[in-house]
């Protein structure tokens, strides 16, 4: 199969000929030989015409408000890949025309879209909604017994001697609380509450200098109820 090279290496040919160089001659085939392949390699990697660069949103269509379906998942069918959407359901993948793209997530029901064989253009832009698909389950109550009468019977049944007594005294006094509330770390809710508090303390006065206390008046009102309640008295 011939190769058609550039005009400029044709032209530079001519004129090497007319001053033939040995040493010329092989640096131009050379360099004819490189630029052919360097064509035939762009002619191979030029995109397919048969990919489409696919992007949109995916929102709840439940209601009228249409909300974003936060990191929905979007894969191409039978072919073991896709992607997923952003936190405001935006997402984008390369796929073929004819694909077939599941969108799915927790909570919804698996939506299908056909990319159409006959698009012409290589980007189509799409808005899927989904519809929320939530299951109710029935109220369920565990007891330790098969039914109210046997607990009843149980509990009345039980003997609470005086050593059970004393230690269920010792465990509900308030001195052993108020230590238990102060040993006892924070769970994830109560640290994570803690944290959102401290940053939007921190952002309420973003950008200014935060207020002094010393010019609050119920900072000075909670200062002279602990002042009577005698909270500063050395202990």
């Amino acid at each position: 199969m011939g190769i058609r090279l550039p005009g400029v290496l044709n032209t530079y040919l001519s004129a090497m000929k007319m001053t033939y160089s040995p040493f010329r001659l092989s640096f131009v085939l050379l360099l004819s030989l490189f630029c052919s392949a360097t064509v035939v390699h762009a002619q191979k990697s030029d995109p397919d015409n048969s990919l489409v660069q696919f992007s949109g949103l995916v929102l709840d269509g439940t209601n009228t408000e249409l909300l974003p379906v936060p990191f929905a998942t979007i894969a191409v069918k039978d072919k073991g890949r896709g992607t997923y959407a952003d936190f405001n359901g935006f997402f984008s993948i390369v796929v073929e025309k004819g694909d077939v793209i599941s969108f799915t997530s927790i909570g919804y029901r698996t939506v299908e879209f056909q990319i159409p064989d006959t698009l012409k253009d290589n980007r189509l832009p799409i808005v899927q909604l989904m519809s929320r698909d939530t299951f109710n389950l029935p109220e369920t109550v565990v007891f330790p017994w098969p039914s109210k009468e046997h607990f009843k019977i149980e509990f009345l049944a039980m003997d609470v001697t005086s050593d059970m007594q004393r230690r269920a005294l010792e465990n509900l006094a308030q001195e052993n609380l108020e230590r238990g509330r102060q040993d006892l770390a924070y769970d994830g809710r109560e640290s994570a509450s803690y944290y959102l508090r401290q940053q939007s303390n921190a952002f309420y006065h973003i950008g200014q200098q935060p207020p002094m206390n010393i010019f609050n008046p119920l900072s000075w009102a909670k200062f002279f109820e602990a002042w009577k309640r005698g909270d500063f008295k050395k202990k």
